[in-house]
């Protein structure tokens, strides 16, 4: 697998720091291999293998680890086999035992210990639970690969096929990191259906205790197959029942956020750019990863629009940015980054096709005062660049690292 570096750069000025280091992720992201990363980094500063603790709790041969009294047990034994050196533990899917938090804290506590976490769950540092290690970790959310990370890959693999090639690859596929070793289209749909099968049932389903399975899924293929549209509870409420699904607005909240959680989805706040607040209205919801949203979808036909906006949005998030939905007026700015001191406004569209077009993208842009960069962005190869507004073509944008 490539080096990951924009995470590995975050996580490495925090080792041996008395900090937890938590990273999160959708499953099959590619937290594993980072965190197999982190290790081999370690180990190449001189720390001996013995002193390493790599468990994965999906693994059956964890399975006696899985309860916190026993992991305990099992960590202050090899402390002991050190002689009080330090160990540094890689825990994988640490959501999977029992009552985590209490043992990770007893072990901060009690041994000389740096401290690597990963989960599949962004609510896992949340709750009661949460409480015993406030304070005293920091987090890293972790994406599958961007088109530029799968670009590298694929050059690492000595695929060198056309930039636009590997793109529509990238939009119908996606970019969890497995998918990319396996040979033919047919598997990688298996492959997904098997990973998005394994969130709703492992990480949705059984971790909520959700009943009305079928509702459930109806949600979540509904969520993402209007991926970059506005939507309340309430309107999704009506959606549904407009199709005959009986269900209350409270349900779907709750489901909605399981949904959430597992990280199957991500949302963008609506804020306003005169007004400078977040508003309370509908936020859009993005999938965390194209190939898994076009294998759920219900149209085989590939909406390019909806495909470019996410894209765009998983690009921006994996290079650090807070991003919301901007509102000037009665236009609607796509997304609003902002990072730092720094802010980026973005429209994407597929195809600017005539002026009509152009005039809706770049009207919005033109109502914001302040002076930071403002793009266009869409699949044209002309430069339609003006008013001081950068248009770029997708696969530029993705691929400049400067933004």
């Amino acid at each position: 697998m490539i080096q990951r570096t924009k995470y590995l750069e975050k996580i490495f000025p925090f080792i041996d720091q008395p900090l937890i280091k938590v990273i999160i992720g959708v499953r099959r992201s590619g937290k594993t291999v980072l965190l197999s990363q982190i290790k081999e980094h370690i180990a190449n500063n001189g720390v001996p293998e013995r002193q390493l603790v790599d468990l994965n709790f999906e693994s059956f041969a964890n399975r006696r680890l899985l309860n916190a009294e026993n992991l305990y047990d099992h960590i202050l034994n090899k402390s002991k086999e050190v002689q009080g050196k330090r160990l540094y533990l890689f825990f994988d899917e640490i959501q999977e035992v029992t009552d985590w938090q209490k043992v990770i804290n007893s072990l901060t506590v009690d041994l000389d210990c740096d401290i690597y976490l990963t989960g599949s769950n962004s609510n896992m540092l949340s709750g009661e639970l949460a409480t015993y290690i406030a304070g005293r970790y920091v987090h890293f959310t972790v994406y599958p690969f961007t088109f530029s990370e799968s670009l590298q890959f694929y050059r690492e693999m000595t695929v060198n096929n056309p930039k636009e090639e590997l793109f529509d690859d990238y939009l119908q596929f996606g970019g969890l990191p497995q998918r990319f070793l396996l040979k033919d289209n047919q598997s990688v749909r298996s492959y997904l259906d098997d990973v998005y099968n394994t969130i709703v049932i492992k990480d949705v389903i059984a971790r909520n205790k959700i009943t009305d399975i079928e509702l459930l899924k109806r949600l979540t293929a509904f969520l993402l197959d209007n991926a970059g549209n506005p939507f309340s509870a309430n309107s999704i409420c009506n959606k549904l029942k407009s199709e005959g699904v009986n269900t209350t607005v409270a349900t779907l909240m709750n489901y909605i956020s399981a949904i959430k959680n597992a990280m199957v989805v991500i949302t963008a706040q609506r804020y306003d750019v005169k007004g400078k607040a977040l508003l309370s209205t509908s936020e859009k919801y993005y999938a965390t990863d194209p190939g898994l949203r076009n294998n759920v979808k219900s149209s085989d036909v590939i909406d390019y629009n909806k495909l470019y906006e996410n894209v765009v949005f998983l690009e921006m998030l994996s290079r650090g940015y807070e991003i919301n939905v901007g509102k000037v007026g009665e236009c609607e700015i796509d997304f609003i980054c902002m990072k730092d001191r720094r802010k980026i406004y973005i429209q994407v569209a597929y195809l600017l096709a005539d002026d009509s077009v152009v005039e809706r993208e770049f009207r919005p842009l033109r109502k914001v005062s302040d002076n930071f960069p403002k793009y266009v962005v869409s699949g044209d190869k002309h430069d339609f660049s003006g008013d001081g507004i950068i248009h770029k073509n997708i696969i530029d944008f993705l691929l400049d690292q400067n933004i």
